[in-house]
């Protein structure tokens, strides 16, 4: 039996150190590959070993942290993520089983330095009644309060001061470079600089975090962009991105916050301006924007089961309760606009159409955490926010609460960290792998994940997959076109987090455009733990269960430690665009809520409360098409 509950949470401590390869070869182009968008900087060779991270943290710098209680800040972030134990907010210990390899502290572009003028009670956020009730919410000990209705105002253009004051933004700016430069320590741990454009259209979640592949001398003298001067559509980020690599000679890229809040806004069809798509737009999107925050604690963002109601594994942690303030209730027509398989589809009518796929993104997950923790496992979970931190009670407290419904805390969810394959832990080799998309997402498990796509992988190539993969193909993010008379082949590889559960099954889930224009997806099982038969409806059966729910142990004797195989498309057609990810799933093991429950002797949590999970990781999808493509992925 494996036992992974521990009895004092003041401690959360664990330690553990992760192999990686150190093997550098150069890939091959064959004629039928075309590679990725590539930074050549640092693309020379294969890329040998993953690296893992957070690209999306709050600190107390941002006001929907530091209202809510976070008084820790970007000191305690870094050394937080490189292994250090510290002392959270509500004073208890926390420590990362195992470090981190690199960190984007995003904190909210909107509102920099807002919430210390509040909290300062300054004679020009006194003057507004906002200011001086939320002043004295905060001395009352009531900051949530203060900062739902700050989060409303500003979501819905009701603020009463200008939130975006040039010198607080210029002051906290340059404390966020400075910290950046102070813990980036190159070939050992990786502090990228960055933070969250903050835009919000009548509450609908448009979030991207925005990643500068350079350092101080590049940065410093920025602003960063926010969305009151102009308008919370995205169109009006990619020009200031644009701006600054023209101004600095360097380079920046945006990640979408997961669309789960967005209510059916961040993957619509139109133009916030109400317009179609045209050239332009679709080129310009996906210049920007290479990846998209499939997973982290609101909610999972790979797929929705009233959109892929054949996908038995399409129910994990979905939030769709509604926008991010919850003014507006989710409906089903929302959903297809927000999830990243129904998105990859649609890019391939776009693709199809205008030449170009605005959604050709990769994966990758995240915390989102507001409380300067970055912990993404279920055993060392602090929660979102402070007031929802390690406690008896959290479990119980409404996450978000409107006259449309309640997200209760026990529905957020532990999720998720970034695994990157590059050459070397540096900003350059990770900003540029994010870039070519060489990504993939989990929900919180250092699994380790491959997968390569080419025409003439065989079952030999396994015994030395990494060489073969690159060298007869491309790896996740990659492109295949031309297929002649050959179907793809992909390389499958997966090997379990030492510290998680076992595997239960490789998947791979296909999407395609039709010639009548209609989008499809089928998801195949590649290979699975155990004996296990196809049963009749076509299904590989449950792996099973070995979770205790009476002491939270669960033990590795179902599942596999590797699973690993090359596949070929049996359905595969030359003549349409296609798209290709793999999925790994894990056997169940405890849910946060579970050893919530143990850990303060919680007696019901009611049947509602999920007490186990199938954690997974999602690869960067791998794109064929008839046609050789240059068009799709500008430099």
């Amino acid at each position: 039996m494996k036992n992974i509950y521990y009895l004092f949470i003041a401690a959360l401590v664990f330690s553990c150190a992760e192999k990686k390869d150190s093997k550098d070869k150069s890939a091959d182009e064959t004629q039928v590959v075309s590679a990725a968008s590539e930074t050549p900087e640092t693309n020379s060779g294969n890329a040998t070993n993953v690296y893992w991270g957070d690209t999306h943290l709050h600190t107390n710098l941002s006001m929907d942290a530091g209202l809510f209680g976070n008084r820790i800040g970007l000191d305690e972030a870094y050394k937080f993520a490189k292994g250090e134990e510290v002392t959270a907010s509500i004073g208890i210990k926390a420590k990362l089983s195992r470090p981190l390899d690199f960190l984007v502290v995003a904190d909210h572009s909107d509102g920099m330095g807002l919430f210390q003028a509040i909290n300062a009670g300054e004679e020009w956020v006194m003057k507004t009644t906002q200011g001086e009730r939320w002043n004295g919410l905060i001395k009352e000990g009531k900051g949530g309060v203060a900062a739902l209705e700050l989060i409303g105002a500003f979501s819905n253009n009701k603020m009463e001061m200008d939130p975006n004051d040039p010198g607080l933004q210029k002051s906290v700016w340059t404390a966020t470079v400075e910290a950046a430069e102070k813990y980036n320590d190159p070939g050992k741990f990786t502090a990228f600089i960055g933070y969250e454009w903050t835009s919000l259209d009548k509450g609908n979640n448009l979030h991207r975090v925005v990643i500068y592949r350079d350092d101080a001398d590049k940065t410093l003298g920025q602003i960063p962009a926010v969305t009151n001067d102009l308008s919370p559509d995205p169109e009006t980020l990619w020009p200031q991105l644009e701006a600054y690599e023209k101004s600095t000679g360097g380079k920046v890229l945006a990640i979408a916050h997961n669309g789960n809040l967005s209510n059916g806004v961040m993957f619509a069809e139109t133009r916030m301006n109400g317009e179609a798509f045209d050239e332009s737009y679709v080129k310009e999107r996906i210049k920007w924007e290479p990846l998209y925050e499939a997973t982290q604690i609101k909610g999972d963002g790979e797929a929705h089961p009233f959109l892929s109601p054949n996908d038995e594994f399409a129910d994990f942690e979905n939030w769709d309760f509604g926008n991010l303030d919850l003014s507006v209730k989710k409906t089903n027509d929302m959903l297809a606009g927000e999830y990243a398989r129904s998105a990859l589809k649609l890019g391939l009518k776009y693709k199809n159409k205008l030449g170009t796929n605005p959604f050709k993104f990769g994966l990758i997950g995240s915390t989102d955490s507001h409380t300067t923790l970055a912990t993404a496992d279920d055993n060392n979970f602090f929660g979102k926010a402070t007031n929802v931190e390690p406690s008896p009670e959290r479990w119980k407290h409404p996450f978000v609460t409107s006259d449309q419904g309640v997200i209760m805390t026990w529905q957020t969810v532990a999720s998720g960290y970034a695994g990157v394959w590059a050459k070397e832990n540096t900003r350059a080799s990770l900003w540029d792998a994010m870039k070519r998309k060489e990504t993939y997402a989990t929900t919180g498990p250092r699994m380790k994940l491959r997968f390569f796509g080419g025409f003439d992988y065989n079952d030999a190539d396994l015994n030395n997959l990494v060489d073969a993969g690159y060298d007869k193909g491309v790896p996740m993010g990659g492109d295949l076109n031309n297929a002649g008379d050959k179907s793809p082949t992909f390389i499958t590889y997966a090997l379990m987090d030492p510290e998680g559960g076992s595997l239960d099954r490789v998947q791979i889930v296909k999407g395609w455009a039709n010639a009548d224009g209609t989008l499809a997806e089928q998801v195949y099982d590649v290979i699975w733990s155990g004996d296990r038969k196809v049963n009749a409806k076509g299904k590989v059966p449950a792996v099973g269960n070995t979770v205790n729910l009476d002491d939270g142990t669960w033990d590795n004797s179902i599942g596999s430690t590797e699973l690993k195989a090359v596949w070929t498309d049996p359905n595969f057609d030359p003549e349409l665009e296609a798209f290709y990810y793999l999925r790994v799933i894990e056997i169940p093991t405890p849910r946060w809520t579970l050893y919530d429950k143990l850990r303060y002797d919680i007696k019901d949590m009611g049947e509602e409360v999920p007490l186990t999970a199938q954690q997974r990781g999602y690869t960067s999808p791998i794109w064929y098409s008839p046609r050789a493509e240059s068009k799709d992925s500008p430099k």
